[in-house]
């Protein structure tokens, strides 16, 4: 996921009182991806729309929502409303009991994915559906240890599978990848391409083909499916239109499935419900994970979709897996409002729209700001900005990951003028929720404008008041 740097300036206390003392969250909790000791970050205690309420009264506007999941915003009335009545009729039953909610939303997914015939495994979070997506590609194909192709600089999750799934510095120092069958290529990263072309449209293209020379390496009797994300992670990779209705083409072609990741991407965030459908059929995967989006946050919910053949391979075996909330009622029924929110609202359409619009804009800082080396995406609402030290070179502000003092302080800044930037290591990922106002938008857009001229002063001709 993509953290939010939060300065000492602005941090509140965080925590509760109990017999008159404040207990501390930081002397307490365990939190991710971070080191505890250095953990200080406010308390949030409520929101509304893109905004967050903190604990010290400040409201601030959510630019990155919050791991790029809580696409409907804050405290959605919809959602809300859903958990509340599920809670009051039925809130669980495990899996081996059917429940309303979890087929009205099995039904759903399958619909507005035209996997017409397939069947939803769900879980409780995008790593184990990532994970599941696995076993049961593996179990379907009868290859309990077939090989699984995934790509550097992306992120599937923090699980042991997931995590070597990920071709991410985080995971590397944790899990053996080739332990667990799983084999990297170079990602379709244009800006950097790894394959030497300066075209974007030629870098997909040779990330696609490297995908089958690994493929025919292995052969494709012994690869169990190729897992990719199809638009922009926690990477900042967005890959050329070219790459993903190629990589399909070239999975097809050995017969070898396809998942796609769209634990991030789903859902509006790139201007479509999944970002595969940018493509039409010719992007159409055997498999897809879905996670963040699919409730809007509000509850935790994910889910591996299968097509008609994969769910027909499994129709008399045994499933050699599960949870005991997998298709937790409660997370399913606020997946049902959810998905009536996002059409009702037309937030896919006013993704798309918006994300065009925002990424024009930052075009316009990128001709003020030579910081700014590539700004990708604008699908939907997922913009990224890549900083650079030099443009010309292309040379990074700080080696991957880490994060550039001077970013450090922008978001500081941010944060103290009441909005919360996603970053991680030279890239920015502007990613609000699809409700966010346009006036809000628009004032982000003109507090990142000064605040590049103030921290990158010997990188920029822009404002710096």
């Amino acid at each position: 996921m993509v953290g939010n740097e939060v300065g000492p300036a602005q941090r509140a206390e965080a925590g509760v009182f109990r017999g008159g003392r404040l207990i501390a969250e930081r002397e307490s909790v365990l939190h991710s991806w971070c080191t505890q000791s250095q953990w200080d970050a406010p308390t949030v205690v409520g929101g509304e729309g893109a905004r967050l309420r903190l604990a010290d009264g400040r409201s601030i506007l959510d630019m990155s929502s919050l791991a790029e999941c809580s696409n409907l915003g804050h405290q959605h009335p919809r959602l809300v409303a859903a958990i509340r009545a599920q809670a009051e009729r039925l809130c669980f039953v495990t899996n081996a009991w059917g429940a309303e909610p979890r087929a009205e939303l099995a039904a759903r997914l399958l619909e507005l994915s035209g996997f017409h015939g397939g069947r939803v495994f769900f879980t409780l979070g995008g790593a184990d559906a990532n994970e599941h997506a696995i076993k049961i590609v593996r179990q379907a194909l009868g290859r309990p240890r077939g090989v699984v192709i995934a790509r550097d600089r992306s992120y599937h999750g923090a699980t042991y599978l997931a995590m070597a799934l990920s071709g991410d510095t985080r995971s590397r120092a944790q899990v053996d990848p080739d332990a667990l069958g799983v084999s990297h290529v170079e990602p379709p990263y244009a800006y950097r391409c790894p394959y030497g072309s300066t075209s974007e449209a030629e870098c997909g293209e040779r990330a696609a083909a490297a995908v089958e020379e690994r493929i025919l390496r292995f052969g494709a009797d012994r690869v169990a499916a190729v897992i990719m994300e199809p638009n922009a992670g926690s990477n900042g990779i967005v890959a050329a239109a070219s790459y993903w209705p190629a990589l399909r083409s070239r999975t097809s072609r050995h017969g070898v499935v396809l998942i796609a990741d769209e634990v991030m991407s789903a859902f509006g965030r790139c201007g479509e419900w999944f970002a595969w459908q940018r493509y039409g059929e010719a992007g159409r995967p055997d498999a897809m994970t879905l996670a963040k989006g699919l409730t809007g946050a509000a509850v935790p919910l994910g889910a591996v979709v299968l097509s008609r053949e994969l769910a027909a391979r499994l129709d008399d075996v045994v499933l050699a897996t599960g949870l005991t909330y997998c298709g937790h009622p409660l997370s399913c029924a606020a997946g049902v409002a959810a998905l009536a929110a996002y059409e009702e609202e037309r937030l896919i359409e006013r993704s798309r729209e918006l994300g065009a619009r925002l990424r024009r804009e930052v075009e316009r800082l990128a001709e003020r700001h030579r910081v700014i080396g590539d700004v990708r995406g604008g699908h939907g609402l997922f913009v990224v900005v890549e900083l650079v030290a030099d443009r010309a070179t292309r040379e990074p502000l700080a080696p991957w990951p880490e994060t550039p003092a001077a970013l450090r302080r922008l978001l500081a800044e941010a944060m103290e003028q009441g909005v919360s930037f996603g970053s991680r290591g030279n890239l920015l990922f502007l990613a609000p929720p699809l409700v966010v106002e346009e006036r809000d938008l628009a004032d982000a857009l003109a507090l990142l404008d000064r605040l590049l001229g103030r921290c990158f002063p010997g990188l920029s001709d822009g404002p710096t008041a």
